[in-house]
């Protein structure tokens, strides 16, 4: 995979979550601003990636010092790489329609690179990486510039993950859209500017949504058919100025702002947090990703972040889902639940449940007033029988891949 935006909010969780799963995961570029060159290369080498992109062209210089003493302390050795080669194993997904990009089943291999860098005038692809003669693999090719994110984008993966921060993420999504790779949007304003034009690039399937909000309305949309959905339900916290009146807002700090009660992110999504722009952002991105006008899609103020986004159906029923306010879990499901069938869900670190972030309604089953309940323990702790088998489950679920309406339960 790629990770654009990798020394952000949004990159710096998905490196975490790709650092609690060794073995699964595989960083073959990376890419930032250029406003922060150490920790860039330092993900550069902790992750063996072969490429490195900078917007900055002053930046490029400071990352080749910061790659060159963080690979003498790993033992890398201090020579200039090359651009990899194809990758194996199968594609998550097929390119968008007459972009000559990759095909199912090359692991997107170099010719979608070598066909998209011909269109956007960006240079060749070079021979595959070789470790040199003592055996070290040499350091990633350092690549600067305004049009270097979006040469990265297109670079052989699977999986590109946008996490780009403002519209200036519109070239990097048009690129990986292009190239067949499948993108894990992070960055909704490149969807938003782009309108019909990235939407008309992406095959089904092609962009998996990152944001909170849109991962759980993705997640909720397995349970039923399209034209079987009323209305969606976005949740907003209502940020750190909920409830306060104009006139109370007119003495603020950018300190206060950035204060995000539930939500620990970048500092431009926070400021848009705070002034409910980010909200308004998400609804056109929902209308855009889901193709469902705005009579049907509503926002509500949930405080406490647990509730990420619901979908009421026409029988009347609500899905909804729900998780601590965590990014790495949204991040997790985009990276490593492309395909069908889904493998298991990567992991993001101990388990919490919603109860430990938030006040949930409960109250205590009495046993004096019912015996029969699950206050009282009668019998045996331990199963009579086997434990249960899945054959009952629906047959979409045991093949890794749910159908409409499909009744499945919370957890595998």
């Amino acid at each position: 995979m790629v990770l654009l935006g990798s020394t952000g909010s949004v990159g710096t969780q998905a490196a975490d979550v790709i650092r609690r799963n060794p073995g699964r995961f595989r960083v073959t570029g990376l890419a930032a601003g250029g406003g922060n060159p150490g920790l860039l290369a330092a993900q550069a080498i902790e992750f063996g990636a072969a490429v490195v992109a900078v917007e900055r062209e002053s930046a490029a210089g400071e990352v080749r010092e910061a790659l060159t003493a963080y690979a003498a302390r790993g033992g890398r050795a201090a020579r200039t790489g090359q651009v990899p080669g194809p990758l194996t194993g199968p594609r998550l997904a097929p390119p968008a329609p007459g972009d000559g990009g990759t095909a199912p089943g090359d692991g997107g291999s170099a010719a979608g690179y070598q066909a998209v860098a011909a269109q956007l005038g960006l240079r060749p692809a070079a021979p595959e990486i070789r470790p040199g003669a003592d055996g070290r693999a040499p350091l990633p090719t350092v690549l600067a510039g305004p049009d270097a994110v979006a040469e990265v984008a297109a670079w052989p993966a699977d999986v590109v993950l946008n996490a780009v921060t403002g519209f200036s993420g519109l070239a990097a999504t048009l690129a990986a859209l292009r190239a067949g790779r499948v993108l894990a949007l992070a960055n909704k304003e490149s969807l938003i500017v782009g309108g019909p034009l990235v939407a008309g690039l992406a095959g089904p399937g092609q962009i998996v949504p990152v944001d909170s909000e849109h991962s759980a309305i993705a997640q909720c949309l397995r349970s039923g058919s399209g034209a079987e959905v009323a209305r969606l339900v976005l949740t907003a916290s209502g940020g750190p100025f909920r409830g306060r009146s104009r006139a109370e807002l007119a003495g603020i700090t950018p300190e206060q702002a950035l204060a995000h009660p539930t939500w620990n992110m970048g500092p431009v999504i926070t400021i848009n947090s705070a002034t409910l722009v980010n909200k308004g952002l998400e609804v056109i991105e929902a209308h855009l990703l889901f193709g469902l006008g705005f009579d049907k899609i509503k926002v509500v103020v949930h405080p406490q972040s647990v509730i990420h986004s619901m979908v009421e159906f026409t029988d009347g029923s609500t899905i909804a889902q729900a998780s601590p306010p965590d990014m790495r879990i949204p991040i997790a499901l985009a990276l490593g639940r492309t395909g069908c069938p889904a493998p298991p869900r990567p992991s993001t670190g101990p388990r919490r449940t919603p109860g430990h972030s938030s006040r949930w309604m409960r109250t205590r089953s009495r046993r004096s007033a019912s015996p029969g309940g699950p206050g009282r323990r009668a019998g045996p702790r331990r199963p009579l029988t086997t434990p249960p088998t899945r054959s009952a489950w629906p047959r979409s679920w045991r093949a890794g891949c749910r159908s409409p309406r499909s009744l499945t339960p919370w957890r595998r």
